[in-house]
């Protein structure tokens, strides 16, 4: 066991400093009158096993005193969060900033004087390479979140920037069927075109079924009258919650460019962080985190023999190489793989595609005419409660013949929408 002082030392360093220091200090600490520092050198590599095991599940163990700011940067994802001390307050802060950005695109959306060359673009483009339907309905709460006029503000943002030759198109697809408006939808009017059922085609959708049924049947009619309207040689769809990074576009014409791009059904460009750990079913993900900790362990063993300012007595071995595996897998994994992701950022052919999973569907990419197969698929099924169009989607990919289903990682989008328009809401909606 270690001593309090070593103990203290340690963890005031850990404070102050980067959390590999903590090794350190345990292991150059003791003095040579130490009786362990003269033991076998098997002895000395077990002890030294034991404590880098020590630093692993106190390398990053929260401290209670630490702020919010932290925590909110790092460790929702993580194992580490703390749920019971610092969820509500980080949600409470986090649908403040979505207000505040829902009024901030309020004003500016009413502040734009209307324009007919804005509204005629779309009019004058047969055949884009690319068309973003913006899935759409009225939400009887949260209304004052503006979630359909965030996502278009920033769509706009970034369509503004890719020069004169535009992107994509952009359509938002109204699918309210109540007997109020949609009133965001309705501002959006001049400056994007706005589809919605003709008064046949609300006659023909008044028959009573369950809320999972009806949102299929919405996402159908919008796949189906973009490319009805356009026949663009690929489609997007967003929910009207789902905001788009800035570099949405860049990343989506990488996957377009890439040969698995014209074999597959649809690329999900979202899945949840909470489901992206490496613990998890997907075989794929297990591949990966073998793979990092293989990686990260040779790395490691190779380097020590050249720079090793903690005196370690480790060697390139079988043993050591496994360890250090270990080691790693579960470092990488209690820090979050959410968070590892995030380095892939650095450009757009960094980006990892791998088989889809179940969960979600807020963006979805079809390239050429998968929109159409897409379409029929979903005609052909019923959905209802534990069989959404996420998972029929998913299903068909698995089991019809030539069909494959592909997922992006990161996300290209950030799901915003704390309040749905088809599902029940909590009176306070949390972060988790």
């Amino acid at each position: 066991m270690y001593s309090s002082s070593e103990v203290r030392q340690c963890h005031l360093l850990f404070r102050s400093s980067s959390a590999p220091c903590c090794a350190c200090i345990i292991s150059v600490t003791r003095t040579a009158a130490d009786p362990l520092l003269h033991t076998p050198e098997q002895e000395g590599i077990t002890k030294t096993r034991l404590r880098l095991s020590t630093v692993l599940f106190v390398q990053k163990t929260p401290d209670l005193t630490t702020g919010l700011t932290f925590q909110k940067a790092l460790l929702l994802y993580s194992y580490y969060f703390i749920k019971s001390m610092y969820l509500d307050s980080m949600s409470e802060g986090v649908l403040h900033e979505s207000l505040a950005r829902g009024q901030d695109a309020l004003h500016f959306w009413q502040g734009i004087p209307t324009s007919a060359e804005v509204s005629s673009r779309f009019n004058d483009v047969t055949q884009p390479e690319l068309l973003v339907t913006v899935v759409t309905a009225r939400r009887y709460e949260g209304t004052d979140f503006h979630y359909l006029l965030q996502v278009m503000q920033q769509l706009d943002g970034i369509l503004r920037g890719c020069g004169e030759r535009r992107c994509a198109e952009v359509l938002v697809c109204d699918v309210e069927s109540g007997p109020l408006e949609n009133q965001d939808a309705k501002l959006l009017e001049p400056y994007f075109r706005v589809i919605r059922r003709s008064p046949r085609e609300q006659l023909g959708n008044r028959d009573q079924v369950n809320t999972f049924e009806r949102e299929k049947r919405d996402y159908v009619f919008c796949l189906r009258k973009g490319w009805e309207l356009l026949k663009p040689k690929n489609i997007i769809v967003l929910e009207d919650d789902a905001l788009p990074r800035l570099d949405f576009f860049k990343v989506v014409k990488d996957l377009l460019s890439r040969r698995f791009a014209l074999h597959t059904l649809y690329i999900k460009l979202y899945h949840p962080e909470r489901l992206q750990r490496y613990w998890n079913p997907e075989p794929y993900r297990i591949l990966e985190w073998v793979g990092l900790g293989l990686v990260g362990a040779t790395a490691l063993l190779l380097i020590l023999p050249y720079w090793n300012p903690c005196l370690f007595s480790f060697k390139l071995s079988t043993s050591h190489l496994l360890f250090f595996t270990l080691y790693f897998m579960v470092t990488a994994e209690l820090l979050g793989r959410h968070y590892l992701l995030e380095v892939r950022r650095l450009s757009p052919q960094l980006y990892a595609v791998s088989p889809a999973t179940e969960c979600c569907t807020p963006a979805m990419l079809f390239p050429g005419n998968a929109s159409l197969r897409v379409a029929d698929y979903l005609d052909s099924s019923f959905c209802y409660k534990g069989n959404a169009k996420d998972i029929v989607l998913y299903q068909i990919a698995r089991t019809t013949p030539g069909e494959r289903s592909h997922s992006v990682e990161p996300n290209l989008i950030t799901h915003i929408g704390a309040y749905s328009s088809v599902r029940v809401n909590p009176a306070r909606p949390k972060l988790l």
